[in-house]
This record gives structure tokens, sequence and C-alpha cells, in this order.
């Protein structure tokens, strides 16, 4: 256990904390044979034993917080604690066995020079190993299992992230050897976000916007484009219709560095789901926390905030759910939330109430564009 521990360690053995990046075919090929070549010389020991696999811990326990010297960026990171996938645990067996099946799958696809998305993998795993793969849940977590434990990117191990991404406005995109792509004339529907990050990474940008706006809804990103906002407010509007996808999240990081002065500004509903969604672009997840820092962005927020509640009608309010108060536990909890978020979050659960952005629909359907102009005009986020 102690020398498949120190073997994998190797890999960054000179790093404070785990992360995980983008790497050459050649290098993860290399990482995975190493990692079997530990195993086998387990089993073949004078006392061989069964290996555990040990996988940096993706626990909120485990998660720390970087503060950028030289930029306003933070992002999460996961410190050296580990879990372990134990084939003599009878709870963690499948599990163990998983990782060696997932990393198997990847070899081929990187021998074959291939990429696949997760639900690709899963139906491929489906068949080919069904007592172990029964659900996409299951795949996604032994993915991320095969990054704790190999030190590399999902993408880096031929598995493409799949996008729900939209982006519009003054932004002119061009892929390699491709025609140059005018994000404000793509109407209401937006330009579609690739889930091949190669492709995102040598994708050319230029813009004329001063701001780029992350909007949490599909429906306000659609309303925004068809007014044509950024025509008033010179802007670049990204939508992940929801929770970040990684290629929406890549694309704004790219975006960050390539346009470093527009401030990046979200618009999303008032209630914890919203500031979760809102931090997620902020800092990154626990979840996909050696990953986390290559797509973190000084996300600042726009609105929807409690001073903006005087806006919006008293029966349009909803009472908080259930899943509101469980998110808003865990955001309280977390080491990464600054003074004036946990503020809001902390008037959200006072109140017990929520509002959403459609709510300024009240005043007219032409309202929202008028509401985010003021606030940027005022200077009026955080």
């Amino acid at each position: 256990m102690d020398d498949f521990c120190n073997s994998s360690m190797r890999f960054f053995a000179d790093q404070q904390l785990c992360y995980a990046d983008i790497l050459p075919p050649h290098e993860v090929r290399a990482r995975i044979q190493v990692a079997v070549l530990n195993f086998l010389k387990i089993l073949n020991s004078p006392n061989p034993a069964i290996s555990n696999l040990p996988l940096v811990n993706r626990k909120l326990s485990n998660s720390r917080v970087s503060q950028g010297m030289f930029t306003d960026v933070s992002w999460i990171f996961l410190s050296h604690s580990f879990c372990t996938r134990s084939l003599t645990r009878a709870n963690a067996s499948k599990a163990f066995i998983r990782v060696w099946k997932v990393m198997e799958m990847c070899l081929q696809i990187l021998l074959q020079e291939k990429r696949v998305t997760q639900r690709e993998l899963f139906y491929k795993l489906l068949c080919d190993s069904p007592d172990y793969f029964s659900s996409q849940l299951q795949v996604n977590r032994t993915i991320q299992d095969v990054v704790a434990l190999l030190r590399c990117s999902r993408y880096s191990l031929g598995i493409m992230a799949s996008s729900r991404g939209l982006v519009a406005g003054r932004l002119l995109l061009q892929e390699p050897n491709q025609e140059v792509v005018d994000c404000s004339a793509c109407g209401s529907s937006g330009y579609t976000i690739s889930g091949d990050l190669h492709l995102l990474e040598n994708l050319l940008m230029k813009t004329d916007a001063r701001y780029i706006i992350v909007v949490e809804k599909h429906a306000i990103f659609q309303r925004l484009a068809e007014d044509r906002i950024f025509n008033h407010i010179p802007s670049i509007l990204i939508t992940a219709k929801g929770y970040p996808d990684i290629a929406t999240r890549f694309l704004l990081h790219r975006m960050n560095w390539a346009f470093p002065d527009l401030p990046i500004l979200a618009l999303v509903d008032w209630n914890p789901a919203g500031l979760a969604i809102l931090c997620t672009y902020k800092f990154g997840s626990i979840g996909m926390g050696l990953e986390a820092y290559k797509y973190a962005c000084n996300v600042m927020w726009l609105g929807l905030r409690g001073d903006d509640l005087q806006l919006i009608p008293e029966q349009s309010l909803a009472p908080l759910k259930p899943r509101d108060l469980q998110i808003a536990k865990s955001l309280i909890s977390s080491k990464i939330l600054q003074e004036n978020y946990r503020e809001e979050l902390a008037l959200m659960v006072e109140r017990g109430q929520r509002a959403e952005i459609e709510a300024l629909f009240f005043h007219g359907y032409d309202y929202l564009g008028k509401f985010i102009e003021k606030k940027i005009v005022q200077g009026n986020y955080i």
C-alpha cells in the first residue's frame, strides 16, 4: 500500500497542492502503465496483498481556497488527504474494479486517438461490464476517481465535456481553418459552445465589449439576446442553462484571460442555488477540486440581490424549499464564501424566501435590460 501510494505521489511529489492538468496522450498512457505495473508488483511481491487505490479525497473537509497573490482570482483546491477504493471491503470492491475498467477503456480511447462523451463511455461500459456499471452516476464518479489517481484532467483521458453552453453578443470567434463567427448575429439561440476543450483552447477571439454577463437561465439569456442588450450595453452574454458545465466554464476562463479588463458580472436568481452557481463560476467546485483551478474567474454578483427585492411584488416571492436550505447549509460551512455573500445568504434564510429573475418582468418585458444597465452604470455589483 505504502509503495503504491508513494509511487502515485511521485507525479507531483514537489507540489503542495493536489491538482490535475491537461496532459498529452503519451504522458497519460505512461501514468496508466505505471499504475498497472505498481499493482502487479504488489501482487508478485514475496508477501502478496491486494492493494488499496489511494485517491485524493474530494470531500468538503479536504478543500482549501487559494487566494490569488497578483490577481483577484481565487479557487478551490484539494490538499494531500486520501481516501481509498479497496478490493477487500465489500462496500468498495466494485468501485475498486470500476477504476481499472475505466482506465482500461481510457487507454484504448487514447491509443485509437479518439474522444468520447461520458454518455458514450457509459454505454460502452454498460455493454462490456454490466455487473459493474449500471448507471451514468457510477461512470461519472469513477472518472473522477481516475482523475484523482492519475492527476490528469478528464479531457486528457480522452473524455469530452458535454456542453449545454451558449454565447451571444459582441464576440468574434474563429475555429482553426474555419470562417469567423459573429456571435451578435446568432439570434436568440446564440452560438453553441463545443465540448471539445482542445478546440476551445485554440479559438481566436476578438471583442469590443466592455462587460461579460454570465446568465444563470436559458430563458433569460434568450430574452437578453432577443432584445440585443449587447447593443445598448457593449457586452458578451454566456449561459450554461443552469449549473455550469466544464466547457462553458473553460470558455469563460479563456475569455477572462484573453480580455482581462472586462468585468464578469453574474445574473442569477436570489436563492441559494443561484449563489451556488455563481460560486462555481467564481471558485470552481469541490467535486472537481483537482481541476477547479483551470476554470476559476473573478465573477462578480450583479443581481438579483437583497437590495433588488423592493422591485419585486410580494406575491412573486416563493418560500425556500428543503433543497434550498440544504444548499444554504453547505455554502455557509464553506470556506470560500466572502462576507457580503454570507450576508445575502443569511438574509435569504432569515426571510425564508426566494426570488427569480423573471419576477422583474412585472415592470414589462423590456425592463430587464434597463435593470442591468442601471446597476452597471452605478457600479452596483459585488
